[in-house]
């Protein structure tokens, strides 16, 4: 390799990319070209104007705009969210606890903690961060982004006198971690790439006072209170590798202590309970141990065995209540949640649906006898479910609501396997009405990376499509850890091309099994996510009817090749170095932006955020140029440019039901009407 082409500059070579002058942002030229591409797409929505506002009428419509949210505990309060129909947010309110110990509300005697539709007022976008109560319960630390570029100005509020400060902290993250002494606040800066990096140690009135700086750059900080609220954990994490630092709650100025100092490789989380930090670990396998540290004798040496390596299943977290521990497994690509309580023989939580997603959801102290779960499927919409944790014993404490017609016997929700080129099984959720016969539209999910995985969920806008005749289905694609931790390393770095591979052989299946053809089937990805849709019309166009890719990451190869973006260098334990030949042919040979062809195109909709600090604006604006430029037919190509978001879309809540509303407007518009 010649020395000028080991440069990041001369690796993306400069003049190959005739679009590269809409990466200067705020450049009036380039506002001006988003600007007149959503004027195109606002044009080629105009005929279906109707239709957007009778979807988004159907949405609005199953969603309960006045509605009460199930109250959390702490000590004597209840706090909770409240909605109003034309509220754009949830308001935030405390009661005093009955003195019975119920749940019950008290609204002559509640007290309003926060109105965010009262502070967007003023802003075209607002995102609340943390929102943290001090030990004590008489201040309010919250964090407000109002760009939609996940910078945020930090406030606390005094639930006395309800005055409100503003904390000086510049390039804040959102997140807000209170000390014992209810006066000192632990809050995180980013660096220039917008890497949360640096620890600082906050109090109302005083400028704010540096703990500690994470200086490599493939690593994030982040900061929260223990379970036992006893310590301060401070981690840092790369995408492979992390470290744990602790301090006294109760002593906000003592030095930090390391639980275990990092080691490529090793991957550990952890928490603090009564026996000690329990500690979730892969230093004895890929699916992670459960260990047990005393925090007064810290390291790796001093570590004990609780949980060996399980080879069946993959251990992802760990929940800690005074009288039990819940350990999440995830086998044959669902949850299993495993409780363990003092001194008795574990159990399995068992659930009635076959495919699902489930977690531990908070709204109990520590010291509660239950945990709350929430539960959903398909075809079943979100449920917070009390279990009591001495015995299994489960308890709806609420089913969210779906206002009109709704029943979950009207669909049927299937698991199906799809078969890899290399003999991998990947499963894919499937819901379908009840009455569904032959081949009909359906709407294919997908994402696989960072080793999220896609567990399914339950849609109020959804039905809008199942009501209509439409199927719709995730593809459980390599890169997630859908199926485990091999899952993840499988659709990673050197083995990348099995996520695309996955997921066009999931598209094929659902053909093969009459559930869809050609012509009726729309993919659709977002972020990451939208890596995947970008490659797989590159690679077999002819498969797809339509494709959707929301705030797309297309520009892989120019973004790995741009340290100076944020993320980036933090990426590369994911996608690979592109100083390093072999990966540089890796990724340039899968990036959607590199690999657009003089071919048909299925019809596309596209959407990017102009704050977006994830995934740049202009890797939508670019891909969505060089396909106009190169493609060699006319389906519709659209770019829907948020002038005033960043990577999550639109904040409030019936302006996400409007998104919604116009990318169904769309593939019921281009895609063909006989099913639908």
């Amino acid at each position: 390799m010649r020395p000028e082409l080991q440069t990041p500059q001369a690796r993306r070579d400069l003049g190959s990319d005739p679009y590269q002058w809409l990466e200067q942002r705020d450049d009036p030229e380039v506002v001006a070209y988003l600007e007149a591409e959503n004027r195109h797409t606002e044009g080629w929505f105009e005929p279906t104007n109707a239709l957007r506002e009778q979807l988004f009428e159907e949405i609005r419509g199953r969603i309960r705009e006045t509605d009460l949210g199930l109250p959390s505990v702490r000590g004597d309060w209840l706090y909770y969210q409240r909605t109003e129909a034309g509220a754009e947010y949830p308001r935030y309110y405390r009661c005093p606890r009955p003195a019975d110990q119920s749940l019950r509300i008290d609204e002559s005697n509640e007290q309003l903690l926060l109105d965010p539709n009262q502070l967007a007022a003023q802003e075209d976008f607002l995102e609340l961060g943390d929102f943290s109560v001090s030990p004590d319960q008489n201040w309010l630390a919250y964090s407000l982004d109002t760009q939609g570029n996940e910078v945020y100005q930090l406030y606390v509020r005094s639930l006395i006198d309800e005055q409100a400060y503003s904390l000086p902290l510049d390039n804040a993250a959102g997140v807000l971690c209170w000390a014992n002494d209810n006066r000192t606040l632990f809050a995180i800066s980013l660096d220039a790439s917008a890497r949360p990096a640096k620890l600082w140690r906050l109090q109302r009135d005083a400028a704010p006072e540096p703990v500690f700086e994470e200086t490599d750059p493939l690593f994030y900080l982040h900061v929260y209170r223990s379970s036992s609220e006893r310590y301060i954990c401070v981690a840092s994490a790369s995408k492979n590798t992390s470290e744990l630092q602790y301090l006294p709650a109760d002593q906000p100025e003592a030095p930090l202590q390391c639980l275990a100092a990092r080691r490529t490789g090793h991957e550990y989380d952890a928490d603090h309970g009564d026996q000690g930090f329990v500690i979730r670990s892969n230093s004895q396998g890929d699916n992670f141990a459960l260990l047990l540290c005393d925090p007064t004798t810290p390291g790796e040496q001093h570590w004990q065995l609780l949980r060996a390596v399980d080879p069946a299943r993959t251990l992802e977290g760990v929940e800690l209540q005074r009288s039990a521990l819940i350990l999440q497994y995830r086998n044959a690509g669902l949850i299993q949640l495993e409780v363990q309580p003092n001194g008795a023989p574990s159990y399995l939580v068992q659930m009635p649906d076959a495919v699902y997603s489930l977690h531990v959801q908070g709204g109990e102290e520590y010291s509660s006898e239950r945990v709350r779960l929430r539960y959903e499927s398909l075809n079943r919409p979100a449920e917070i479910r009390a279990l009591t944790l001495a015995d299994g014993d489960q308890q709806v404490l609420r089913t969210t609501p779906v206002e009109g017609h709704f029943s979950p016997d009207d669909y049927r929700v299937e698991r199906l396997w799809a078969i890899a080129k290399d003999g991998a099984h990947i499963p894919i959720s499937l819901i379908e009405p009840l009455d569904a016969e032959g081949t009909g539209p359906l709407y294919l999910y997908g994402y696989g990376a960072y080793g999220a995985s896609m567990d399914p969920w339950f849609s109020h806008a959804r039905l809008s499509l199942l009501q209509r005749g439409w199927r719709f289905a995730i593809a459980h694609v390599r890169g997630g850890a859908d199926m485990g931790e091999h899952w993840y390393q499988q659709g990673k770095l050197e083995h990348k091309e099995n996520t695309f591979s996955d997921f066009i052989r999931c598209a094929e299946h659902l053909i093969e099994q009459g559930k869809t053809d050609r012509q009726q089937l729309v993919i659709a990805g977002g972020s990451a996510g939208g890596l995947l849709i970008g490659n797989v019309i590159n690679q077999r166009p002819e498969l797809f009817g339509a494709a959707v890719a929301d705030v797309p990451f297309v520009d892989v190869w120019n973004t790995m090749n741009n340290p100076t973006l944020p993320l980036t260098i933090g990426e590369y334990e994911e996608w690979g170095d592109p100083s390093e030949t072999e990966v540089a042919a890796r990724i340039k040979g899968y990036a959607p932006y590199e690999n657009v062809q003089p071919q048909a195109y299925p019809a596309l909709l596209v959407t990017a955020g102009y704050h977006d600090v994830r995934v740049q604006y202009w890797e939508a604006a670019k891909w969505v140029a060089r396909l106009r430029a190169t493609r060699s037919n006319h389906a519709p190509l659209l770019l829907r440019t948020q002038m005033s978001a960043g990577h999550g879309g639109a904040s409030g809540r019936y302006q996400a039901m409007r998104e919604v509303a116009e990318e169904y407007a769309f593939l019921l518009s281009v895609i063909p009407a006989k099913n639908n």
